[in-house]
């Protein structure tokens, strides 16, 4: 999950287990306004020229994460990388426009529509008669084929990380020529927009062998207006070249160059030229600010005479020079200060565009065991949280809209989107009170001095918790852990960005700093394998329960056990924000008389050895938004099953909360044809995973770019799919007005 961007819907969706058959159950209903549509919360940020004012020629170098390991975006290892790849050298049936909803591709297709619903639905695609492989082949029935085979799930050969929506196939035909396929499923399928989006070519999809290792280091053939020339693993970079058979408008950049850079090191890549486009942290978006500014000329460098090297610092860490990057003594400070002050005056020909990320931030909460398997702890935690207040220490500093999202299925302007939030209710502190002392935790309680236990068995919650099994708990370690309000041993707001060092923590992060750097989207299945513990979780609090008077005396207590819960955070780059969130969320919580213990873990641990392990109690990680939730978000809220060997399926289920009747939703959700009939079951399933109180959406994650100010077409893209033929530099002499603040 902790991926650059939000592209690959192949990294996200994982094969789901299907409930055999719908109950007729009771649904809340989704709240909002079903007439009034939402607005994206912010645009585009990307200069948008019209192509007789972009340059023909260029290259442009774009800084990745990391080189892919594979350029098969079904394939479990695919990255951000792998989708930029893909987007620029495949086709697409289907791209997503400013407001995330799937249109149809013209460079590949006339039309695709259902003719036919029964008594099976068919989908018949007419393409564009310009359409070929950059072989010369012309795109047709026989690719189609060969990518629902690969992908059905029928055959245990082929390595996909996802079936869903191919294992609904029947068959795929030629239709009345060779320009028209005709897909027939034998299940009805309303996310049918969501296949062959990217389309192989049969080379690759035709055999296993061919699937599992053809198009892990190279793509012979493509058809998109670019096409991969060489993979440099030595070099950690890609270079894409035009493609000479590209039937579309020609792209104006000769090559782009997909450069892996880490983050923290991309204002300096930006400032040496080694890359002229970049997502950044909000550290690196400051110091490209600060250098548009034009600050640094009043330097101590550029007296006469020596300075000291405490002066030195001074000047530098009041000039946004990071306190790591200082070395002590005066001749070396004045070497790094150069170093630096050069790279900030190259930085003056780049700008920071921003907008939101299709991706939003989430507070998890770890439901298989301990207080939080109680269903009125967890709601007293979400009516603990001033989410508006946790938006503006994200978004404000950035002057980006700081609303809290109401919903895990859609964000604004999505066809979905609805506030659903009123399922579970808003900030009362009284209220959440009330619900700890209803669930037994009173303040002041006798608390029992026990030892850490090694692991403590946990359990998928929901309400038939007791029938799955689970999985246990990290012990982990003392070192990077603190206790939020325990004799305020907690670090002091300006020590939130301390740098920890890796060997001083204990877990790992496929998730989201705010940074952007961290998405819940490996699309791997986890089991937990250990048997079943512990009760049903309880009710709510009684309407007028009385809430304890003003604050806790004490640290709440039940049965000689405080009310602590684990917070595990990542410590990486670019965690400052997060680390800031999540302090917030402390005092929040320590408000209502709830503990937390934060423990910092290295990222390459936080997610596959915390989150995903189930070692947690609170967490804060990201999922990216697709136009097809039906599909691509079931897996993510489904109900943990037992497994056929006795372990539990959790899919992509962090949280392990699910029930029965969000599982049904999704279902007829997504067997529907009636696209307003799906969106009504959407929004339902919205408002019962709210009820559940398994994750707390708390904002739409910040996306920041640095780019060449000539650069054009180009930065932060927000919904839509970048249009890669554009991307270009302006032709000299060509003056356009600097790009609008989003809004």
């Amino acid at each position: 999950m902790s991926h650059d961007g939000v592209g690959s819907r192949a990294v996200l969706r994982a094969a789901a287990f299907l409930t055999a058959g719908a109950l007729v159950v009771p649904v809340l209903a989704g709240c909002g306004s079903d007439e009034e549509a939402s607005r994206p919360l912010a645009g585009q940020d990307i200069v948008p020229v019209a192509r007789d004012k972009v340059a023909d020629g260029g290259t442009l170098h774009w800084a990745v994460d990391s080189l892919p390991e594979t350029l098969n975006t079904f394939q479990a290892d695919a990255d951000a990388g792998t989708t930029r790849v893909a987007q620029a050298v495949l086709p697409s049936m289907f791209r997503l426009d400013a407001g995330g909803r799937p249109v149809a591709n013209p460079d590949f297709l006339e039309s695709a529509k259902v003719v036919e619903t029964e008594p099976r639905q068919v989908v018949v695609y007419k393409l564009n008669q310009q359409a070929v492989w950059s072989d010369g082949r012309e795109i047709g029935a026989a690719d189609f084929a060969a990518q629902w085979r690969a992908l059905s799930g029928k055959d245990s050969a082929y390595w996909t990380a996802r079936n869903a929506g191919y294992d609904r196939i029947a068959k795929i035909e030629r239709g009345a020529n060779d320009l028209e396929v005709r897909v027939t499923f034998d299940r009805p399928y309303a996310d049918w927009k969501s296949l062959f989006s990217p389309l192989y070519p049969k080379d690759v999809m035709g055999t296993p062998d061919a699937f599992n290792d053809g198009a892990r280091r190279k793509l012979s053939v493509s058809a998109g207006p670019f096409q991969v020339q060489k993979v440099d693993t030595a070099g950690k970079n890609i270079v894409l070249a035009r493609n000479p058979r590209w039937w579309g408008h020609p792209a104006k950049l000769s090559e782009i160059v997909l450069q892996a850079v880490p983050r923290d090191k991309r204002a300096a890549a930006l400032a040496e030229g080694t890359v002229e486009l970049a997502d950044i942290d909000p550290d690196e978006a400051g110091r490209i600010d600060l250098a548009s500014q034009g600050k640094g000329a009043d330097s101590p460098l550029q007296g006469a005479g020596r300075t000291s090297a405490k002066k030195l610092r001074s000047w530098a860490l009041a000039h946004g020079f990071a306190s790591d990057e200082l070395p002590e003594g005066a001749t070396t400070t004045r070497e790094a200060l150069a170093t630096y002050l050069r790279r900030q005056d190259a930085l003056r020909g780049f700008e920071v565009r921003k907008s939101l990320e299709p991706a939003y931030t989430q507070l998890a909460l770890n439901g298989s065991g301990g207080p939080l398997a109680d269903e009125r702890v967890r709601h007293a935690v979400a009516r603990a949280l001033d989410r508006k207040e946790l938006a503006e220490v994200v978004l404000k500093p950035l002057g980006l809209p700081a609303t809290p999202l109401g919903s895990h299925l859609a964000l604004s302007g999505q066809p979905d989107y609805a506030d659903s939030s009123s399922a579970l209710g808003g900030q009362d502190t009284a209220e959440a009170q009330g619900l700890l002392a209803d669930a037994g935790w009173v303040p002041g309680g006798p608390v029992k001095a026990e030892k850490k236990p090694e692991k403590k068995p946990e359990k998928g919650a929901g309400p038939d918790a007791d029938k799955a099994s689970e999985q246990p708990p990290s012990g982990g370690d003392d070192d990077g852990t603190y206790v939020v309000g325990e004799d305020d041993k907690a670090p002091r707001e300006s020590d939130q960005d301390h740098k920890a060092d890796p060997k001083d923590h204990t877990e790992k992060q496929h998730s989201s700093d705010e940074g952007g750097r961290h998405l819940a989207q490996d699309g791997k299945q986890y089991t937990d394998k250990h048997p079943p513990q512990g009760g049903a979780p309880g009710a709510y609090a009684p309407k007028g329960t009385a809430a304890p008077a003003g604050a806790p005396a004490g640290p709440l207590a039940k049965d000689g056990k405080a009310l602590t819960l684990r917070f595990v955070l990542p410590s990486g780059p670019g965690s400052g924000s997060v680390s800031a969130v999540a302090d917030k969320i402390s005092r929040m919580l320590q408000k209502v008389g709830i503990q937390t213990e934060i423990t910092k873990v290295p990222d390459d641990s936080y997610f596959k050895d915390h989150i995903a392990a189930g070692q947690y109690d609170l967490a804060l990680y990201s999922w990216p938004s697709t136009p097809f939730p039906a599909t691509d978000a079931r897996p993510i809220y489904a109900k943990p099953l037992p497994a056929a060997d006795g372990s539990l399926n959790i899919e992509q289920n962090y949280t392990r909360i699910g029930t029965d009747q969000v599982d049904q939703l999704f279902d007829q959700a997504v067997a529907t044809l009636d696209e307003d009939e799906s969106r009504s079951l959407i929004r339902k399933a919205d408002s019962r995973i709210w009820a559940a109180a398994g994750s707390i959406p708390l904002y739409q994650r910040p996306q920041l770019t640095g780019a060449r100010k000539d650069l054009v077409n180009a930065g932060a893209f927000g919904f839509q799919t970048p249009v890669y033929e554009d991307m270009g530099f302006l032709k000299k002499g060509v003056k356009v007005s600097a790009s609008p603040s989003p809004s």
